[in-house]
């Protein structure tokens, strides 16, 4: 089946409109992957990668060349003095762990900007969980900044919050599973300039997880002092088999380089397991990917809201993540969403989800997304806690196309 006998008449009829209102968006789109695949390019020719870089080591990692030459990629890409990119680290919250810890000490404070954190960090904190493993547990303060209405970053609020104790400031670009506004660039540079007011020496850190190549810029290229993401969301380009990435000022990145390895290692070691040429071809490909999830995502916001559904963000709204939220109101369209697209997906489409409990999460969530790499948020994919008031975080979508046909598919089984 192809084109509208793809899916029903209606449905089919319902996507053309939203293409239709969407062509200045798409076009902005690609305008931004443009900039980003020349950012990237120039990366690649002043390292001067070469097929050497490929080749990989083995035992402790050393004189790796691959392994250096994609750490100067990222740093580049990043506009940052240095970057460690590794296939060790196990997910986003790994990444984030290890700058925490590694430029965080005993007395010393951490406050996050944007309210409460996404919710596998409240165990690396110390909110919940094996509070003795945690942040809390080895002596750190911690407190958070209240949103404004639940939706908004208070600014003003930062210059009571951020003291001469406070020694990291965590800047959450994405929503995690809140309906809070995700941070543009341009809100991450305010809030950056009025912690340095504040405190010139606390350092700024954005979980940039989601956000990479959305935007023209990145946070490090408006005062961000280190930032760190997921291998398998955006940079990956939805091929990098596993790992994450931190960038930023070269002696914050080396704290957390020690905590990811040991003191004395730092970057220096860990065998890449011949995954180098897959991390490089990845960063290349992220932002042509990435661009096609935004798409995907505006089709998803504004066929959902033509038939009824509150989501965010809405079409006319920067975007500077590549998650998109669908407020469902009950628990049963929200599971009936992630069926359908489960059963839209390339990979284990004969499964249906079901809400289970997920490490580091305290409610139940379901998950749908069958992705060629296990938990791949680049891939197509949804997921939401069941709660009130029961959302579907969308995201990822390795091709337009792919996206367009489980929408499709939804308004089928809602429609009939």
């Amino acid at each position: 089946e192809y084109g509208a006998e793809a899916m029903k008449e209606k449905s089919f009829e319902i996507i053309k409109q939203a293409e239709n209102k969407l062509t200045k968006q798409f076009e902005r789109v690609a305008h931004i992957a443009f900039v980003n695949q020349e950012k990237v390019l120039k990366a690649f020719q002043e390292v001067k990668i070469g097929e050497e870089h490929f080749y990989s080591v083995s035992g402790y990692g050393h004189d790796d060349l691959g392994r250096e030459a994609i750490d100067n990629i990222f740093a580049k890409v990043f506009h940052a003095e240095k970057a460690i990119v590794r296939n060790h680290f196990v997910s986003g919250t790994h990444t984030l762990a290890c700058v925490l810890f590694g430029n965080l000490r005993y007395g010393e404070e951490l406050v996050s900007i944007a309210g409460a954190p996404y919710d596998t960090m409240e165990e690396v904190i110390g909110k919940r969980g094996n509070i003795r493993a945690s942040l809390i547990g080895h002596g750190v303060k911690y407190k958070e900044i209240p949103l404004k209405n639940g939706m908004d970053v208070d600014l003003d609020a930062i210059e009571d919050y951020i003291t001469k104790d406070s020694k990291v400031a965590l800047i959450q670009r994405s929503r995690g599973y809140s309906l809070r506004k995700p941070l543009t660039v341009e809100m991450i540079a305010e809030i950056v300039k009025r912690v340095k007011a504040k405190n010139p020496d606390c350092i700024c850190f954005v979980d940039n997880c989601y956000g990479e190549f959305v935007e023209e810029l990145e946070p490090t290229d408006v005062g961000a002092d280190i930032l760190a993401g997921s291998l398998i969301k955006n940079p990956g380009g939805g091929i990098v088999e596993t790992g994450g990435y931190i960038a930023g000022k070269e002696e914050f990145v080396d704290m957390a380089a020690m905590r990811l390895t040991a003191p004395g290692i730092g970057s220096k070691g860990g065998a890449m397991l011949n995954q180098s040429r897959l991390i490089l071809q990845g960063i290349f490909m992220a932002p042509a990917i990435v661009a096609e999830a935004v798409k995907g995502a505006l089709l998803a916001a504004e066929v959902l809201e033509m038939i009824g559904f509150k989501t965010s963000p809405l079409v006319e709204e920067k975007r500077t993540d590549i998650i998109q939220t669908i407020e469902f109101g009950s628990p049963e369209p929200l599971m009936e969403f992630c069926k359908t697209l489960q059963s839209y997906s390339p990979v284990d489409s004969y499964l249906t989800p079901i809400p289970d409990e997920v490490p580091g999460y305290d409610d139940k969530l379901i998950m749908a997304g069958g992705s060629f790499i296990e938990g791949s948020t680049i891939e197509l994919s949804a997921d939401g806690p069941l709660r009130a008031p029961y959302v579907a975080y969308m995201q990822g979508g390795l091709n337009y196309s792919h996206v367009k046909l489980a929408i499709g598919g939804f308004l089928d089984s809602y429609l009939k």
